[in-house]
């Protein structure tokens, strides 16, 4: 009415009344009425903006990939992005004048395509499969050294890159390629533990045979121990046998040395008693005989002198022509057991 407006603006935008080339008004949230045919109105968006994108990029080694990310942005110096870009309202402030605010976005997907580009080119493709997060680095520095982002008064909050995928075709290739690999690794995994086994039984082979080495070297050494046992009680024996054989020689020369001196002595007594009978014989000689059988009468029995008178009768035999004996004599002569044995056997 009359041409007088009015307008709010929200938290999240940025306006600026213009009138006469300059600027009477500008701020977050700002609530004013103003005149139409005089005023002119800016609204510069400054809440964070998400933009999705995907784009068909080539690596190193010519194969295509697939980029998927996001970047959040949002206007920190709403005068430059005012400067550069057409953010007036209409004059009843229902909407904008131009598609300027719709190209903010545009310019800065267009960036972010050059430096993912820039990121994929300088890596082969198994690299930029799994260098997501790196390509993410490398946007986010070259946005924010970006000269028209800077000149635009637009603050990069973050990039974040949400996949890198192949072609189909190039999938089942890397596909079958792991898959290979992943055989391979199988086949070498089952090698490894058929090997494991192997050199494991060789391991308990080797035990036992060291084992069995072992105890053959006990049963060796119990046997060269019991031999030299052996061989210790059999020099031992010997030695007691020769101890025994030596000690028996000593008896023996102790036995020889005893007979020696007895026959010595008996030879002595011997030799003595020769030497005595000699001597007596020698003075027997020229003795008279029957003064010798005298003098060995004396102390005789009387059988032993009737014998001794017997002797004497036979000698002269040959001069006797007969001799007559009585056997009351004879009684008389023989001894007193002599006759009670005649008794008892008249015979």
């Amino acid at each position: 009415m009359f041409g007088i407006g009015f307008i709010k603006a929200q938290p999240t935008t940025y306006l600026i009344q213009y009138r006469g080339g300059r600027a009477l008004r500008e701020g977050v949230g700002l609530s004013f009425f103003y005149f139409r045919p005089t005023s002119s109105l800016v609204a510069v968006p400054v809440a964070s903006q998400d933009q999705h994108f995907m784009f068909e990029l080539i690596t190193l080694d010519y194969q295509a990939v697939t980029v998927q990310g996001q970047v959040s942005f949002r206007v920190a110096e709403p005068r430059k992005a005012a400067l550069l870009l057409d953010f007036s309202l209409r004059q009843d402030a229902s909407a904008y004048a131009s598609e300027d605010p719709q190209k903010l976005k545009a310019r800065v997907m267009a960036q972010v395509e050059v430096l993912a580009q820039q990121a994929i080119r300088g890596l082969p493709l198994k690299q930029a499969l799994l260098g997501a997060e790196a390509v993410a680095r490398q946007i986010s520095a070259g946005l924010g050294g970006h000269r028209e982002i800077a000149s635009l008064g637009l603050e990069i909050l973050d990039v974040s890159v949400l996949a890198i995928k192949p072609t189909p075709e190039t999938a089942r290739a890397l596909e079958a390629e792991a898959r290979e690999a992943i055989l391979k690794a199988s086949d070498e995994a089952i090698y490894a533990r058929r090997n494991a086994a192997v050199e494991q039984e060789r391991a308990i082979r080797e035990n036992e045979l060291d084992t069995e080495v072992a105890v053959e070297q006990k049963k060796r050494l119990i046997r060269e121990t019991q031999m030299d046992a052996e061989a210790s009680l059999r020099q031992r024996k010997a030695e007691l046998r020769q101890a025994d054989m030596e000690a028996d020689i000593t008896l023996e020369a102790r036995r020889k040395s005893w007979v020696e001196k007895n026959a010595a002595n008996s030879r002595m007594l011997a030799e003595a008693e020769a030497y005595r009978v000699a001597s007596v014989m020698a003075a027997l000689e020229k003795t008279d005989p029957r003064v010798v059988q005298s003098l060995a009468a004396v102390g005789m029995q009387p059988g032993q002198l009737i014998a001794q008178a017997f002797g004497g009768i036979a000698e002269r035999a040959e001069r006797i022509g007969q001799l007559n004996v009585s056997p009351e004599l004879l009684r008389a002569l023989m001894p007193a057991g002599g006759m009670e044995a005649g008794r008892g056997n008249p015979a």
